[in-house]
């Protein structure tokens, strides 16, 4: 039955009119694995080596369990980003003469058979093979090693269940956020070493089967969870139901006082938060919001005096991460309806003027979020400020006007973890003015006068970019008027 659906899922891709273009894809993304995996088997082979000068004296072995529970912590962030789910699968199974969990399991077993997998089982084995093996002979290579994988896989099934029951949800999202304080957060900050507490389970697994059952039995407990669950909500009314419902009501009411302008701004927010992609962005625009941590806090960026250069940048980011991630693809998220907002009168001007509300909102919320950063200095949050009325009297426009070259169509419902659609040339180019723009304003005024006057120039240029407001926009307005006909034929081609 395996082998009879893998053929199925076949026929369905020769037989897809965009065959050419998802084989060469596919076969891109191959080779990117292999590459990746490449490197993770070769620094597997130094791994030993890579200890012994990180350690500093210490025994390589000890350092390596204690140090095991933040590789876990890394997995766990990357598969709640990267991995799939089988849910698409799922819905084009159902209605076939087969049983449900026989249908679960396979989908199960396909999700298994995953890059991710091999990982840890190319970065540790060959340590384990050069220096347990030796040591420990191979009863306690196999109980470490065993193990090591089965906790790895353990995480494996648990995102199936975890990532399908949670996933955009307030839930998941304070999950990922403990996960990180409590683990790397809490070492990070003094609090306490988690690495410590974990490395005596992986030192006695070196001696004992004890670890090697107990993660076992967790791994299997983890697959029945995931399965249970897909079992129990595999019905297309569930798997249909739960996208529509879940955010069918939220809106910004303030919204509906700035005209049809408004309600296009509520609208597409609404969007934002029903679909996969869109919700992804918003999630990463919060989850970036911790970005500043990792400079504010380093002694490399600590000045005396003044403020150093990087902070511009990050204050940019910070600021402006939605306006930035979900700009870019201007157009492309209204790809399914373009010709909608075309049979209206001005309903393009309005939809692209919705879009200006809704980014200056957000941006306006992520600055007010940032406002706690002022705790590492005043003059953090006078950086907050600068960045922010730059962003929304300048950068918005740039990051608009770049956005609207050649727009390209794109499937909401898809995840956005390499997921190429709606990105063009012009999506690789507004890296340019983001990195750049800021700083010929800043750094003239930072040479000359002094830093303070740098954050005042950017500060000021933002301001005049708000006054301007109405003529900036309309520049970008013009644009999609004019290229109206050109993007609608565009968005039209299937993906």
């Amino acid at each position: 039955m395996f082998f009879t659906l893998l053929r199925l899922q076949a026929l369905k891709s020769f037989r897809s009119t965009s065959f050419a273009k998802s084989a060469l894809a596919t076969g891109f993304m191959i080779f990117i694995a292999l590459l990746l995996l490449s490197y993770v088997f070769f620094a597997g082979l130094f791994l030993g080596r890579i200890i012994e000068l990180i350690a500093e004296g210490r025994d390589a072995l000890d350092f390596l369990n204690s140090g095991l529970i933040y590789f876990f912590l890394v997995e766990f962030m990357y598969r709640y980003f990267i991995q799939k789910l089988p849910v698409v699968e799922l819905e084009s199974l159902l209605h076939l003469p087969i049983g449900k969990k026989r249908i679960i399991q396979i989908l199960m077993l396909r999700s298994f058979i995953s890059p991710l997998n091999l990982i840890a089982l190319l970065l540790f084995l060959p340590f384990g093979i050069q220096d347990i093996l030796e040591q420990y002979g191979t009863l306690g290579f196999i109980s470490w090693f065993g193990t090591l994988l089965f906790f790895s896989w353990t995480l494996h099934w648990f995102m199936l269940w975890f990532k399908q029951r949670f996933e955009d949800s307030i839930i998941g999202l304070l999950v990922v956020f403990a996960t990180l304080i409590l683990g790397g957060g809490a070492t990070f900050m003094g609090w306490y070493n988690i690495g410590e507490l974990i490395a005596p389970m992986f030192a006695m697994a070196l001696t004992s089967l004890i670890p090697l059952v107990v993660f076992f039995l967790l791994c299997v407990v983890a697959f029945i969870l995931a399965f249970r669950y897909y079992v129990q909500n595999a019905y297309l009314e569930d798997l249909s139901d739960e996208e529509d419902v879940r955010f069918v009501n939220q809106s910004f009411g303030f919204f509906s006082r700035f005209g049809v302008a408004g309600e296009l701004a509520n609208l597409e927010w609404k969007l934002i938060v029903r679909h996969k992609k869109s919700r992804t962005y918003l999630m990463l625009s919060a989850f970036f919001l911790l970005y500043g941590l990792i400079f504010y806090t380093n002694p490399q960026y600590q000045r005396v005096e003044g403020i150093h250069p990087i902070f511009i940048f990050v204050g940019v980011f910070i600021t402006g991460i939605f306006m930035i991630q979900y700009g870019q693809q201007f157009l492309s998220w209204n790809s399914g309806n373009f010709d909608f907002f075309l049979s209206k009168k001005a309903g393009v001007e309005s939809l692209v003027k919705g879009k200006y509300l809704l980014f200056l909102s957000i941006s306006l919320v992520c600055f007010l979020a940032s406002v706690p950063y002022a705790y590492f200095g005043f003059e953090i949050l006078m950086v907050h400020l600068a960045t922010f009325l730059f962003n929304i009297g300048i950068m918005v426009h740039v990051i608009i006007y770049l956005a609207l070259w050649k727009p390209k169509p794109m499937d909401l419902n898809k995840g956005a973890m390499f997921n190429y659609e709606g990105v063009g040339a012009a999506q690789f180019l507004i890296i340019i003015p983001l990195m750049a723009g800021p700083y010929l304003v800043y750094l003239p005024f930072s040479l000359l006068i002094g830093d303070y006057a740098g954050l005042i120039a950017l500060g000021i240029s933002g301001m005049i970019g708000l006054l301007a407001f109405k003529p900036l926009s309309q520049l970008n307005i013009q644009k999609v008027l004019s290229n109206r006909y050109e993007i609608s034929s565009s968005f039209r081609q299937e993906l």
